[in-house]
C-alpha cells in the first residue's frame, strides 16, 4: 500500500469485504471479524469506523445444452422451474442477508451499549450471481474492498488419489476450494477464519 492509500485509508476507515454463505463458517468469521478485526467509529475524532461490505453470491440458474435429455423433458416446465428456481434462491439470499446484517447491528448495540451514534458501523449489502470463486475476486476489485474476510469449511487443499494401473504409482490431485482460490486470485489481503 503506498502512502497516499495509507492516508486515504485512516481518512475514511477500511472498506473490509465479508463474504457470507448459508454456512456456519461463514457466520463464524463474520463474528470474528466484528468482535477482533472490525474498527467502529468512536465519536470525538476517534478513528472512522471500518466500512463492512456483506456479499453474498447467488448460484447461477442452471443451463442445458440441447443435447441434453434432461433439457427436452424440461422444455415444457422450464419457464414455471426457472421462475421456481430464482425465486428460492432469492429467498435464500434474502434470509443470508439479513442475519448477517442482523448480526452486524447486534454487535453495534453491544460495542455502544445504548447503540448511539458514536459507535455506529457502516454496513453494505451486495448481491451478486454466479460462479462465488469468480464473483468474489471481481467484487475485491469493483468494490474497492482493502481486505476480504471469508470462513473456511476446513478442507484446505484436500487428495485424491487416482489409481491409472497397476504399473503406475498413484498420481494425485489437488482439489480446492473457494477460499483456496481467492487467496491465490483476490487482489487484497485475504484473511481465512477456520471454525
Amino acid at each position: 500500500m503506498d502512502r497516499a492509500t495509507e492516508e486515504e485509508t485512516a481518512a475514511t476507515g477500511r472498506r473490509i469485504l465479508v463474504a457470507v454463505d448459508e454456512g456456519d463458517e461463514s457466520v463464524h468469521a463474520l463474528k470474528w471479524c466484528l468482535a477482533s478485526f472490525a474498527k467502529r467509529g468512536g465519536g470525538g475524532g476517534a478513528a472512522p469506523p471500518d466500512t463492512i461490505i456483506l456479499l453474498y453470491v447467488r448460484p447461477p440458474p442452471p443451463t442445458y445444452s440441447v443435447l441434453d435429455a434432461s433439457a427436452m423433458v424440461g422444455y415444457v416446465f422450464s419457464d414455471e422451474v426457472a421462475a421456481a428456481i430464482d425465486g428460492y434462491s432469492k429467498e435464500v439470499a434474502e434470509a443470508v442477508v439479513e442475519k448477517a446484517q442482523k448480526l452486524c447491528t447486534l454487535y453495534g448495540k453491544e460495542v455502544g451499549g445504548d447503540g448511539e451514534a458514536g459507535h455506529e458501523m457502516k454496513v453494505e449489502v451486495k448481491v451478486a450471481v454466479g460462479d462465488a470463486r469468480n464473483v468474489i475476486c471481481q467484487m475485491v476489485d469493483k468494490l474497492g474492498a482493502d481486505v476480504l474476510v471469508m470462513g473456511s469449511h476446513g478442507y484446505g487443499l484436500f487428495k485424491r488419489s487416482l489409481k491409472r494401473s497397476r504399473f503406475q504409482s498413484q498420481k494425485l490431485a489437488l482439489l480446492g476450494s473457494v477460499s483456496d482460490y481467492c487467496v491465490r486470485n483476490a487482489n487484497c489481503p485475504v484473511l481465512i477464519v477456520k471454525s
